[in-house]
């Protein structure tokens, strides 16, 4: 791992290089893809809210603190039980000191959220352990490719960030689906990472289903559709759209797995444009393992902001230095795409600045 001004090369040194040099002082446009999934309701599953049934507000929440400062569909800010607040904060604060423009998608809603956002036409998903999680899987990749490939003439590359609670569970459900031994890998937004409950429920979806392990490798529309989510697609749809014009950053955690395994298996030619960028948090984490999922599906670069929290004033975030919450809202390419953007005027240390005067109007 080394460092690269404010960014961590965390997998694939040359690429990774490669694919920076190719960015860097370049204007990003950000893009949150948003969506729900029944399974987040699934209690111990998520930390997206105090209660699992709050869950359904949380994209639309945190979609509304980066265009707004402020959420509109709920009072206050979307928060962990232990009231940690979201990571929308770290991608507002990063958003905001770079002047990156910000536009939504949504992949399937059950709130939407009081903003501005490009309806995609998903339906909210299902529980997994249904098997029948997401409907109109190819119609949302397709539109999604739409919107990706005009994006992609409006910037000179795509940041691309999601917000769906209970990701990680259907992340896993489709890597498993598509023979990726995602067992124990992927991460949590809680300190302590829930695997097996994760592997259980997954595990019930793909036998309501009748999938086993790998029987959908080259069938990522039916691994969506049997145990997803419609974040999935609607991600997967924008990737393919863009990164065949312009180079995309990926920005999440363990869930971007998902989707460059439902990319490579539609158009893997693409990947060669392609980067992962997550935080300090997701690639040190000791309960999960980004390095080892991408490894097994193609040589993309995985960066990380190197943000530290350690030397906070603020409790709520302090606690990210914990294992809480760890990445989410795209805050890690985000930050990178800030630290690029600004040739380094904006650090980790600006921005945990920045960061903290919002949690402060937030708090009031």
């Amino acid at each position: 791992m080394e460092k690269h001004m404010n960014i961590l090369i965390a997998h694939c040194e040359v690429e990774a290089r490669n694919f920076l040099s190719k960015i860097e002082s370049k204007k990003p446009l950000f893009i949150c893809t948003i969506g729900n999934t029944e399974t987040a309701k699934i209690p111990e599953i998520s930390a997206a809210g105090k209660y699992p049934e709050i869950t359904d507000y949380t994209p639309a929440a945190d979609v509304e603190l980066l265009f707004y400062g402020e959420c509109k569909c709920i009072d206050g800010v979307p928060v962990t039980p232990d009231g940690i607040p979201t990571p929308a904060l770290i991608t507002r604060s990063a958003l905001t000191l770079a002047d990156i423009p910000v536009f939504v998608v949504s992949g399937g809603l059950r709130v939407k959220p009081y903003a501005p956002f490009i309806d995609l036409g998903g339906e909210p998903g299902e529980d997994i352990r249904t098997g029948r999680a997401v409907k109109n899987v190819e119609e949302v990749i397709r539109r999604a490719e739409v919107v990706g490939s005009n994006f992609s003439k409006a910037a000179d590359y795509l940041v691309v960030g999601e917000s769906v609670p209970g990701g990680t569970t259907t992340a896993l459900g489709v890597l498993l689906a598509m023979g990726v031994d995602a067992r124990l890998k992927v991460s949590s937004s809680m300190p302590v990472n829930p695997h097996s409950l994760k592997i259980r429920v997954v595990e019930e979806g793909l036998k309501a289903a009748g999938v086993e392990f790998g029987d959908l490798k080259s069938d990522p529309v039916g691994a969506i559709a049997s145990v997803g989510d419609p974040m999935i697609a609607a991600f997967s749809g924008l990737v393919l759209g863009a990164a065949s014009k312009v180079p995309v950053l990926m920005a999440g955690g363990t869930q971007m797995a998902a989707v460059l395994s439902v990319v490579r298996a539609l158009r893997a030619e693409v990947l060669g444009n392609v980067a992962i960028g997550t935080t300090r948090w997701i690639i040190q984490d000791e309960s999960s393992d980004i390095r080892g999922l991408v490894s097994q599906i193609c040589d993309v670069p995985v960066l990380a902001a190197n943000l530290n929290f350690s030397e906070s004033e603020i409790e709520g975030l302090k606690a990210y230095e914990r294992g809480v919450v760890k990445e989410g809202v795209g805050a890690g390419g985000a930050s990178i795409a800030a630290f690029l953007k600004t040739g380094g005027k904006v650090s980790s240390k600006v921005l945990l600045r920045e960061i903290e005067e919002n949690y402060r109007k937030l708090i009031g």
